[in-house]
């Protein structure tokens, strides 16, 4: 069977849509070509509040590069040309990401990735590959602290309510995950929450982009339950819109203006959309070999695919399961909790041949397996595990399966972890459709600027956007818009971000900030950055 599925990004292509700018939305530059002005907003202190895509995270870390690239850093630059103050980041060491505690590497907090182009025979096609280097930050640096306050308070990893929580820069934190490494690198001390080290600058603008996370955490780990959605109302450090209330309140106590933005479907990023649902082709089963894929498809239609779906058509369930095409590509097999289980149906079928005991495993390991359909959604994350063998850990049932079913999308089906569902789907776009209601509607109330990104984002996905001669597109790697993490913007693409948030601050304040070139930034990072 399949060893290792490194890299699917040639198989994953062929089967994406490619955008042209024939579809494209143009965006137009909002500067009216007049003298600069700040019309109604006060620029001399700017803060910016949010996660990793306020403080720059890209291509998987946060790094000395990407934090100034990051869009609130470049509307800071706008806002300098007329009246804005200095905007302080709370820098990294290097450029090549990853964090340090106590001076140990973290295997959490790795390197960056970068696009390797390099073929040889051991390296034979392009891959995304972590940088070399060890990482040089360290959290455990007070110096960093001290040399603060800094106006981008973006934590990467942050959801709504931790902005409130007054022990989310705490050390003491760390061990059981009430804290943030990179918060706890430039807090003031364990005691002041994120918000309340925002008002402490007392900003007269602000940035605050807040909540992707809040349905990111489900959406990254495949809905398995183990990072739930916020619920949507509940007071404020609980519910969404209490939160958010508290935040905005807060926020425009003195007097500050600002702008704020929703929050995007999750399932148009790359992440969710560049692994498809059927990358099993008689090459791919056979490791490049095409005939001994085909081989190998025969013997799983006899030994296994074919007594499923027997057994399945006989208790109604037969659509679950086909057999494998021997010319075209091929679904993977995964878990689907929101259908009936069938174990004790199956266990009964397969013991007169089985034996009791095999019965019993392939019962509970086949009771809620189907392939997946285009409705599914495969992780970015989940093409490094299939067509390998499952372990104790990532199996679902607490030991590593025996040959034959030992290859994780084919033989067994993926956990939950590693697909999304329709049903999960759902309850994201649930949410995220109630957040962005609260959103709207406390920006309305308190007169904010708004960035609807989750149209911008829709746009993006269905056709592109064109800016500057350039496609803004969701494809990986190729798109322009996304890192190579497929979730966090590419430095083009946080230029982007900055110019539709300027927009929007000029239609709302009567500013005339002109946007950046998207042109001028590029669409990867290399290898090596000074």
């Amino acid at each position: 069977m399949i060893k290792n599925f490194k890299w699917l990004l040639l198989v994953s292509l062929t089967f994406m849509a490619c955008n042209s700018d024939d579809d494209a939305v143009t965006v137009v530059d909002s500067s009216d070509g007049l003298p600069l002005t700040s019309g109604s907003a006060n620029f001399s202190k700017y803060v910016a509040l949010g996660n990793s895509l306020t403080s720059g995270f890209s291509d998987g870390a946060l790094f000395k590069k990407g934090q100034e690239g990051a869009y609130t850093n470049i509307m800071a630059q706008q806002f300098k040309l007329v009246g804005g103050g200095e905007f302080k980041i709370p820098y990294t060491n290097d450029n090549i990401g990853g964090l340090l505690f106590g001076g140990q590497p973290n295997i959490a907090f790795g390197p960056r990735l970068y696009f390797n182009t390099t073929v040889s025979p051991t390296h034979p096609s392009s891959t995304v590959d972590p940088v070399s280097g060890t990482p040089t930050t360290e959290v455990m640096n007070p110096a960093v602290a001290a040399a603060g306050p800094y106006n981008n308070t973006g934590v990467p990893g942050a959801k709504s309510f931790h902005l409130l929580s007054p022990t989310y820069g705490a050390p003491a934190g760390l061990a059981n995950g009430t804290a943030n490494p990179y918060y706890v690198r430039f807090a003031p001390n364990g005691t002041t929450s994120v918000l309340a080290y925002a008002m402490s600058q007392t900003p007269t603008f602000f940035s605050l982009w807040i909540g992707n996370n809040d349905v990111l955490g489900y959406a990254t780990t495949g809905g398995d339950g183990t990072n739930p959605i916020t619920p949507a109302s509940g007071a404020a450090g609980v519910g969404f819109d209490g939160t958010y209330a508290a935040l905005v309140t807060t926020l425009t106590s003195g007097g500050a203006k600002g702008v704020v933005a929703n929050i995007p479907y999750v399932t148009s990023i790359p992440f969710f959309k560049t692994v498809p649902y059927n990358p099993l082709t008689a090459s791919a089963i056979g490791k490049g070999n095409a005939a001994q894929g085909l081989a190998l498809i025969s013997a799983l239609n006899t030994q296994l695919y074919g007594p499923l779906k027997q057994a399945l058509t006989a208790f109604g369930a037969g659509s679950r399961i086909n057999l494998l095409s021997t010319t075209a590509a091929n679904p993977l097999l995964i878990k689907d909790e929101s259908l009936p289980n069938l174990s004790a149906q199956l266990t009964a079928a397969f013991t007169p041949t089985l034996g009791a005991q095999t019965a019993a495993f392939y019962g509970n390991v086949f009771g809620q397996a189907r392939q997946a359909t285009k409705t599914d959604l495969v992780l970015l994350t989940t093409q490094s595990a299939i067509g390998t063998a499952p372990t104790a850990e990532n199996s679902g049932i607490g030991m590593a399966p025996p040959a034959p079913l030992n290859n994780f999308g084919i033989t067994y089906p993926l956990q939950d972890k590693y697909v999304l569902i329709p049903t999960e789907v759902a309850e994201l776009e649930v949410a995220t459709n109630a957040f962005n209601a609260t959103i709207k509607s406390i920006a309305e109330s308190k007169g904010l600027a708004f960035v609807d990104a989750n149209a911008i984002m829709k746009q993006i996905d269905q056709g592109g956007i064109s800016a500057n001669s350039f496609t803004m597109a969701s494809t990986f790697v190729t798109g322009g818009t996304f890192s190579l993490d497929g979730v966090h913007p590419s430095p083009r693409g946080y230029a982007f971000i900055a110019n539709k948030f300027i927009e929007a601050i000029n239609a709302k304040y009567g500013s005339n900030l002109k946007g950046v070139n998207v042109g001028n930034y590029p669409v990867l990072y290399p290898a090596v950055l000074p």
